[in-house]
């Protein structure tokens, strides 16, 4: 490993499409290299503890994912992007889910970071409107669910353009599983909660989609957690909707 790991990392997180992009690109470096271990620290953002004093010292911004690396001066990261890059860099010295410093790799490098940045900055902030105008406002505006679900929709299909005749975002061919599916996965597994089913999703991210659940750590990454509903993954993973109770 590029930094030698005498203690496990400890990721401060909840079971959000965020946080899940951390647990499982953790599972996957777990996976690979059997030296590398974290520990979780489930932070119930019901009850807003991701804003107490001690928290925020992790992150200023109240936020979760957040991780902690003891094995480098307890160095702080945040942004559930920034984590996977981390991780990536410090962690991943083989780059079996990244790419090389060479003049050929260099261009992957580079895609890995577009898609992260279109997710991270796209369709995470539009689903998110999706989902709290959907189901946590405190009063049903029809204009307000319509734009996001829609705009939700439209960044869907710029990914089914890269995904149509691809198996992963980026790499040569048909692509590598990366860092930038890793990013991706987990809110488009979660479009039900904006009422997006997954028979509404472009035949490309489709394909993308099922292909990633595939992945044993993928599926051990999105159930981490106490407060993960286990029951409601499989359900989701099978009929691609959620179950009628929680509609």
């Amino acid at each position: 490993m590029s930094t030698e790991l005498k203690k496990p990392l400890e990721l401060y997180s909840a079971s959000t499409p965020n946080g899940q992009k951390a647990t499982v690109f953790l599972e996957e470096l777990k996976q690979i290299y059997p030296a590398f271990d974290y520990h979780v620290n489930e932070i119930d953002i019901q009850k807003n503890e991701q804003k107490e004093e001690w928290f925020l010292k992790i992150n200023p911004n109240g936020r979760i994912p957040a991780l902690v690396d003891p094995n480098r001066g307890d160095h702080a990261v945040w942004e559930s992007a920034a984590i996977l890059l981390y991780l990536e860099k410090h962690y991943d010295p083989d780059h079996k889910f990244s790419f090389g410093d060479s003049a050929d790799e260099d261009n992957f490098r580079s895609e890995i970071l577009q898609w992260m940045f279109f997710v991270h900055g796209g369709i995470g902030p539009m689903q998110g409107q999706a989902v709290f105008f959907s189901k946590y406002a405190p009063e049903q505006i029809p204009y307000a669910i319509k734009r996001y679900q829609d705009e939700t929709k439209r960044l869907y299909s710029v990914l089914d353009t890269r995904l149509r005749n691809r198996d992963y975002l980026v790499g040569p061919g048909r692509g590598k599983y990366s860092i930038a599916d890793a990013n991706a996965l987990p809110w488009v597994f979660w479009s039900p909660f904006a009422g997006i089913d997954h028979v509404e999703i472009p035949t490309g991210v489709k394909a993308w989609l099922d292909r990633n659940l595939e992945r044993e750590p993928t599926m051990r990454g999105l159930k981490v957690g106490p407060n993960t509903s286990s029951d409601m993954i499989e359900q989701i993973k099978k009929y691609g909707a959620l179950p009628p109770s929680t509609k």
